[in-house]
């Protein structure tokens, strides 16, 4: 069993208020009359502490934390390596920007993204803020390298919500509505989606590649961008050999072949990239979230032919890794090797996936159950149908929270709940989460 970091604020799950507690719903009001209405909140508790996998509100209330922020704190709250790391890095400098004047831990988090990405390729970086920044200077890149114009993306997509991140997107509300017009020359096409197109992955490949061949042309296209599993779109593993077949068509055609690991990187699946599971080497990868144990810090790592491609002063951004998220960086990813939370990923699978199977025996509403490591989720439907059953994730989100529990739907249709717990989550800790879980789904319709 892989050893768990030990939690400052309690190590237990902890209600003593309604949730939200009468101090949540003050700042909620405060709130309200400064923070735009565009930001909304599933969960409108206020977080004073975490630690590990449990975050302390300002009632006091303990929740245990099943959605790392979005699969960002994928070692824990409050880790001490990263702690001790950033730290020492404020306390040296915040910030010079690297295109003025560079510095080592810049450097550092890039020779770690070259080791750790597939491939033994020459590889180069570039870091930036964000999962968005990342995918548009990916984009960038592929468009400047093959001197093509068109992106393929897929169905039930997400890739952000900038201008040309959100045409990449397939969801409207709330990530594109009114919000036109959108950057063009991007084309969407079929995802393979085993629980409701019943193709294998050969068959579903075979399906999207036509689709681009008639529809675009291969000459035409600069970049295919997918997401190996996909994640607000519902957390959608493609069939077996679905990825492999369009790397493969990628590499025939000179397209570049871009896997977005921001929600699966970095260990999330029980391997360190998605893509891993089926020795898929992607020529570039974006990545995010789980890099830099909570500090805003994306990353472009790709092929050192098309990297360099770029003219100088092509790609950069003020804040770019910042000195203290890429010393946070290299902390996290110290952290995830040190700790072999690869492994512990793979644990957390057999536990979720174990509880809910049974689960799904005992309920009519639990279609699919799906996903690797500890980035798992369940399709909700009608009984009896395929259909989806958005209220009952609604309803299931809803009780978890007022019991404690931090748990975030997604999906096209918004009826799948996705389960995202930080890597040091204990044994006992993640079986309470999915005892208050099962209870929600035995009450939801």
């Amino acid at each position: 069993m892989v050893s768990s970091i030990e939690s400052a604020v309690g190590t237990e799950r902890k209600v003593v208020t309604e949730i939200p507690g009468p101090k949540s719903r003050a700042l909620h009001e405060r709130r309200k009359a400064v923070v735009s209405a565009g930001l909304t909140n599933g969960f409108p508790v206020y977080i004073e502490r975490a630690d590990g996998a449990i975050v302390r509100d300002v009632d006091g209330n303990q929740i245990l934390d099943l959605g790392s922020g979005i699969a960002v704190t994928t070692v824990g709250h409050a880790v001490p390596e990263v702690i001790d790391a950033v730290s020492a890095q404020v306390a040296a400098f915040t910030h010079t920007c690297f295109m003025v004047t560079p510095y080592e831990s810049y450097v550092a988090v890039c020779e770690e993204l070259a080791a750790l990405t597939p491939g033994t390729h020459e590889k180069t970086s570039a870091l930036f803020n964000s999962g968005s920044e990342a995918v548009e200077n990916a984009v960038k890149i592929a468009r400047l390298a093959t001197g093509r114009q068109a992106i393929i993306v897929f169905d039930h997509a997400y890739h952000g919500r900038t201008n040309l991140t959100m045409a990449l997107t397939a969801k409207n509300m709330p990530y594109k509505d009114h919000f036109g017009p959108f950057a063009p020359e991007i084309y969407r096409v079929s995802m393979s989606y085993p629980f409701l197109d019943g193709l294998s992955g050969a068959e579903a490949a075979e399906r999207a590649i036509k689709e681009i061949e008639v529809q675009v042309g291969a000459s035409n296209v600069a970049a295919l961008l997918i997401e190996p599993i996909q994640g607000e779109g519902g957390f959608i593993v493609p069939a077996e050999g679905f990825l492999p077949a369009l790397s493969e068509w990628t590499t025939k055609n000179g397209v570049v072949f871009i896997a977005d690991e921001i929600q699966s990187g970095f260990c999330r699946t029980g391997d360190w990239f998605a893509v891993n599971h089926e020795n898929v080497i992607p020529d570039i990868v974006t990545m995010a979230k789980g890099l830099a144990g909570g500090m805003p810090l994306a990353a472009v790592t790709g092929r050192a032919e098309l990297m360099n491609k770029v003219h100088e002063g092509g790609l950069g951004g003020t804040y770019g890794g910042n000195p203290v998220a890429a010393a946070a960086a290299l902390a996290t990813i110290n952290t995830l090797r040190d700790r072999n939370l690869v492994a512990r990923a793979r644990e957390i699978e057999a536990i979720i996936m174990k509880g809910l199977r049974t689960l799904q025996q005992d309920v009519a509403i639990i279609g699919d159950v799906r996903g690797r490591g500890a980035m798992i989720a369940f399709e909700l439907v009608e009984p009896g149908t395929k259909n989806p059953n958005a209220a009952a994730a609604k309803s299931i989100v809803s009780y978890c929270n007022q019991n404690g529990v931090i748990a975030l739907a997604c999906g096209t249709y918004g009826n799948v709940i996705r389960l995202l717990p930080p890597l040091v989550i204990t044994d006992d800790q993640l079986l309470d989460g999915l005892n208050v879980l099962a209870s929600a789904v035995r009450q939801a319709r």
